[in-house]
């Protein structure tokens, strides 16, 4: 056994290149070896800036002798079957060997030097490799099918063993030497097999593994920064980078103005960061400290003066520029620069930001106006709230458990209001132009040295959080309703226009606006059903749609009739164009919409969300056919009362009780099906006014409803013209138990309760199907018996639609 080395050097590959790179160089070399029939167990890969490297362990010197058998006729065939299969084989009617009475064509391959292979295979993985970005480059360019590398190829290394492979590539061969750093010794090495080559390198100040290049970096940067008495911020994206740039690398510390430390520290940081790749640090107070850690790339013959004092005086203009955008940004108000966003383009089919920026403040108001953002999270109980026309309180609707006084809810709400008018008006600074990073940060600065509110201030800081997965969730209640009214903004206009998200694109962020959504409503414990929150702005982009199509409609009818010589005057033309815009938002018109547009798309929403609620909550171990079955009841949208039912629910399949029953409601389920399969019986929700956005919700909670014909159990079994058998008038007793208690436990968000009433339900229904016979021969038992079972159906679906749990 052998081991092989690999090495290509070339001029820089990219820091945020190399990692993909050696996953794919080993990728490559194992399938192309397999090709061959070599295993490759061991492969290390390493990469630098200049080089890329593969070492295979324990490589076989020759490949092994194959044997392989092609099935032919039997040996009764007719002459023709022979003679073709004899053709496709190249061998004769001897050579074929007789296994009871079926022809096999065996062929001895013998094996290969593996040398043979890898020079064979190392030209083709240079050539297929996958780089997001490459090039040609020399005379030999002018060809496209020249080489493509990511940057210059300069060498190769192909030792097996101690032996170098032979072969060449655009003009490259293969060979043994290398080079070492390109300062410290930039001659050539000869490398004697994959037993020295790191530390060959090594010798000559390069350390080819990035790992140990990044501990290095880590390591002595936070040293250099505890020698000057302050602590390393720090930054593992950087470390990694900084590792991708050097090969022998030297953390310094250097120092700056302290008067750059009145620009906001993140911008000092990110400034450091994205342009200089320095590390900052921190006092040991906490704050920022005005020093930075640099990487050199050269152990330099005076400690590193020089290096520092250059990088110093680069980072200070930098942080010059900074500084001058942040003070120019100061003397513009917020409010002047929101003006500016009446010229930027939200999206073609949306209008500009403007008109998102007036749809997110009057749902950020709403939100805060009819009690759903609230100071103080809202119990589990939810009494109706939300459930209205988005317009207005909704009828039948209940006062939140909690109500503020009137003073104090206006305030919350006229906050909310003010944050989202300034929250994007920060993106038209020279800050966030230079830094689009700094979004929504800058705003929150520049809120607060310019007199906002802290809570305005800080809900423009942070109203575009949470980010992603992990990210922290906002829960003062300003910044909530902001946050909030942004996501569901952005993700009700562009389904309402028809952009939802596919299965491989979704350019507009849309998945990841609906788990903040997801979020915040958890996090918050906030009680709205979903269909309203989405109605708001869907409705009033929908009427600002129409309004700008009509009034652009009439206004090309006034020019089109000024054209042609008609006397039209300015009045003439702020009437017209003041009666279309009347029509367009006339009560008729929205109705239309409504019921076009908006319900159409609710549904889609409702369906996406449950995608999204079922991706966020599988972290959590919650089962995503538990989700399915509550929302499969039909119009439960409130997804902190949802999820404590999937809770409870998963709870209780889990237990004995639980399992027995879901496997007796399949049974009565499947004979339901079996027996009427033109009339299965609907989930609750349905047909009742409770499907997704189809009309307005019941006063009771969504998902249950009364039994259609409620009766007490005697009265019901003396309606039947036979004697119960006694199993079946146990299952009637339990059933007229159960169901009550699991409607009212549910009425209550007791939900413990309701599977607890289910659970009474697990005994009758195994003794029922022990011993009584559904499809009795008498059509009036098997009718009632029928019903029965419909009965278990429709109280097993009041709680959930069991059918979607798996098991």
């Amino acid at each position: 056994m052998t081991d092989f080395l690999l090495e290509l050097r070339s001029e820089e590959i990219p820091a945020r290149m190399q990692a993909k790179a050696r996953e794919d160089l080993a990728k490559l070399f194992t399938a192309e070896l397999a090709k061959a029939g070599i295993a490759t167990s061991a492969l290390v890969t390493y990469a630098t800036p200049r080089r890329l490297t593969l070492i295979a362990r324990d490589l076989p010197l020759e490949t092994a002798a194959v044997s392989e058998e092609v099935k032919g006729p039997k040996t009764s065939a007719p002459p023709q079957a022979l003679e073709g299969f004899l053709r496709k084989t190249g061998l004769t009617r001897e050579q074929l060997v007789d296994r009871g009475g079926t022809l096999f064509a065996v062929t001895e391959k013998p094996g290969r030097a593996t040398a043979a292979v890898l020079a064979e295979a190392i030209p083709a993985i240079v050539r297929a490799f996958p780089w997001p970005k490459s090039m040609r480059w020399g005379d030999a360019s002018a060809s496209t099918e020249s080489l493509r590398w990511v940057r210059p190829l300069q060498g190769i290394v192909a030792l097996f063993g101690e032996e170098i492979v032979p072969f060449e590539i655009a003009s490259i061969k293969s060979g043994a030497a290398t080079l070492g750093h390109r300062f410290h010794h930039p001659y050539q090495i000869t490398i004697g097999g994959a037993h020295d080559y790191v530390e060959k390198l090594r010798a000559c100040h390069v350390i080819v593994d990035h790992d140990e290049r990044a501990t290095l970096i880590r390591d002595h940067a936070r040293e250099a920064a505890m020698q000057a008495g302050l602590e390393l911020i720090d930054d593992e994206g950087l470390v990694a980078e900084n590792a991708g740039l050097t090969e022998w690398p030297i953390p310094l510390l250097g120092q700056f103005d302290p008067a750059f430390l009145d620009v906001p520290p993140e911008v000092i940081q990110l400034t450091a960061r994205v342009n200089q790749k320095y590390f900052v640090c921190r006092s040991a107070d906490g704050t920022l400290a005005n020093a930075f850690v640099c990487t050199a790339n050269i152990a330099a013959h005076d400690g590193g003066a020089k290096i520092v004092e250059g990088n110093r005086k680069v980072l200070a203009a930098r942080l010059s520029d900074a500084k001058f955008f942040y003070d120019t940004d100061l003397k513009v108000p917020l409010e002047e620069q929101a003006e500016k966003l009446e010229k930027i383009v939200f999206h073609e089919k949306l209008g500009t930001l403007a008109d998102k920026v007036d749809r997110v403040a009057k749902l950020a108001r709403w939100l805060v106006e009819e009690g759903i953002v609230t100071p103080a999270p809202s119990p589990l109980r939810g009494e109706g709230r939300g459930e209205g026309q988005p317009s207005s309180a909704p009828p039948g609707t209940a006062p939140h458990p909690n109500p503020l006084p009137e003073g104090e809810r206006e305030q919350l709400a006229a906050h909310a209001e003010r944050a989202a008018r300034l929250a994007k008006a920060d993106l038209v600074t020279g800050m966030v132009g230079e830094f689009p990073e700094l979004q929504g940060l800058m705003g929150g600065y520049y809120a607060a040295a310019q007199g906002e509110h802290p809570a305005v201030a800080a809900a423009i800081r942070d109203h575009y959080k949470p980010v992603g997965q992990g990210d922290d969730v906002p829960t003062d209640p300003v910044t909530v309703a902001v946050s909030l009214a942004d996501k569901l903004d952005t993700i009700a206009a562009f389904f309402l226009s028809d952009l939802p998200p596919s299965g491989s694109r979704d350019p507009f962020a849309l998945r990841r606006a609906a788990l903040g959504v997801l979020s915040l409503l958890l996090k918050n414990n906030i009680r709205v059903q979903l269909r309203w929150a989405l109605a708001f702005p869907m409705s009033a982009l929908a009427a600002s749609i129409a309004g700008r199509e009509d009034v652009r409609a009439f206004e090309e009818a006034m020019a089109a009739h000024r054209a042609a010589g008609s006397l039209v005057t300015e009045l003439d033309y702020a009437d017209a164009r003041s009666h279309a815009k009347s029509v367009s938002m006339s009560q008729q018109a929205m109705d239309e919409l409504y019921e076009k547009q908006i319900l159409p798309t609710i549904s889609k929403l409702l369906d996406f969300f449950a995608d999204r609620l079922k991706v966020q909550q599988r972290e959590a171990g919650v089962r995503h056919d538990l989700i399915d079955a509550v929302f499969a009841l039909g119009g439960e949208d409130d997804l902190v009362r949802l999820l404590a039912r999937v809770h409870a629910l998963q709870a209780f399949v889990t237990t004995e009780d639980g399992k027995n029953l879901l496997a007796g409601y399949k049974r009565a389920a499947n004979i339901l099906k079996k027996e009427s399969p033109s009339a299965p019986s609907p989930p609750k929700g349905e047909g009742r006014g409770e499907g997704r956005g189809e009309g307005l919700p019941s006063s009771a909670a969504p998902g249950t409803a009364p039994h259609p014909d409620p009766l007490p159990g005697g009265e019901r079994e003396k309606m039947l013209s036979y004697t119960p058998e006694p199993a079946e008038a146990a299952l009637m007793t339990a059933l007229d138990s159960a169901e009550p208690r699991a409607t009212a436990a549910i009425a209550a968000e007791d939900f413990a309760a309701a599977m607890a009433a289910l659970a009474s339900l697990r005994a009758p229904i195994d003794a029922f199907f022990d011993s009584v016979i559904v499809n009795d021969a008498d059509p009036a038992k098997r009718s009632a018996r029928l019903a029965l079972l419909e009965r278990v159906r429709a109280a097993v679906h009041n709680v959930a639609d069991f059918s979607k749990i798996e098991g």
